[in-house]
């Protein structure tokens, strides 16, 4: 594996005939995307920071794995340093030290298949404190703008009669429902990926267990578990999405749960590239919107 470096921070470098990732040789972070003769996919915030009660958080852009609920200072805890690397058949584990306050160790199994162009993800937090908490695991994913983001919505009736809702939306007081980047239909939530305030921050319950980023000839989807009859954060929530002036994440969350001392939850995400949009699981009538 090749080294390199992001802003001045220690990577490697990750590859086959697919695709190429690099991961901080610092903490458990994916900063560099590209399929095989793309550019980067993913945003790139520099050395951006924000302070926090144990040192400056960075957000660098790229892949990232937290703990939901959001609440500060519990979910910027610095992930700067410390972690160790290791390899494993087919790709890496990242095991982050141990978090300050929290008592919660972050790990990152990152593999590339070599057959296709995919990345699979295991993500896992370990409880080493004394106590059990509330978490629901957390994987966040920051693409450059100049896309769209799609995410499939519920469709269908949930009772034979239809009388029963099918969804339920959660929307941040930042967000204005007329904001010219969101398309909402029926089948699909799209988000236009354009420089912007205020930004806009949308989450649901996510039956299809996939959510998709289109940009510049290339279908980024992000595959995992929809877990249902499970209880999520954020109102229910399983799929979450946030777009600014500068980066659209794609977030998948876990189950909400209290994570007993010593023991650990796992939230596993499949990373899948294509060259066309019109994909089986891509509605045709998105298809043809996005084409025009």
């Amino acid at each position: 594996m090749l080294k390199s470096e992001f802003n001045g921070w220690p990577t490697t470098i990750l590859e086959n005939k697919f695709v190429r990732l690099e991961f901080m040789a610092t903490s458990p972070r994916i900063v560099r995307f590209n399929p095989v003769g793309k550019p980067n996919m993913f945003a790139d915030l520099g050395n951006e920071s924000l302070d926090t009660p144990f040192g400056d958080f960075y957000f660098r852009g790229g892949h990232r794995l937290w703990h939901s609920p959001e609440a500060m200072p519990r979910t910027y805890i610095p992930d700067n340093e410390g972690a160790t690397v290791s390899q494993i058949p087919g790709g890496v584990r990242l095991d982050q030290p141990t978090e300050a306050w929290t008592h919660i160790a972050k790990s990152l199994e990152i593999r590339l298949n070599p057959d296709q162009p995919q990345v699979i993800l295991r993500h896992e937090l370990r409880n080493d404190g004394p106590w059990e908490v509330e978490l629901a695991p957390w994987a966040l994913s920051m693409f450059r703008l100049g896309g769209v983001g799609i995410f499939p919505q519920p469709v269908g009736n949930t009772d034979p009669a239809g009388l029963l809702a099918n969804r339920q939306i959660s929307i941040w007081p930042y967000t204005k429902v007329d904001d010219p980047r969101l398309v909402w239909r029926d089948d699909c939530l799209l988000i236009r990926a354009t420089p912007s305030l205020p930004p806009i921050k949308i989450g649901y319950f996510n039956p299809h267990g996939w959510q998709a980023y289109w940009l510049e000839g290339v279908l980024f989807v992000k595959r995992f578990d929809s877990l249902p009859g499970a209880t999520f954060p954020d109102g229910g929530c399983n799929t979450e999405t946030y777009c600014n002036h500068r980066f659209i994440e794609l977030e998948t969350l876990g189950a909400l749960g209290k994570l007993p001392p010593g023991e650990t939850v796992i939230h596993n995400e499949t990373w899948e590239v294509y060259d066309r949009l019109d994909q089986p699981f891509i509605p045709a009538e998105v298809v043809e919107f996005l084409n025009k």
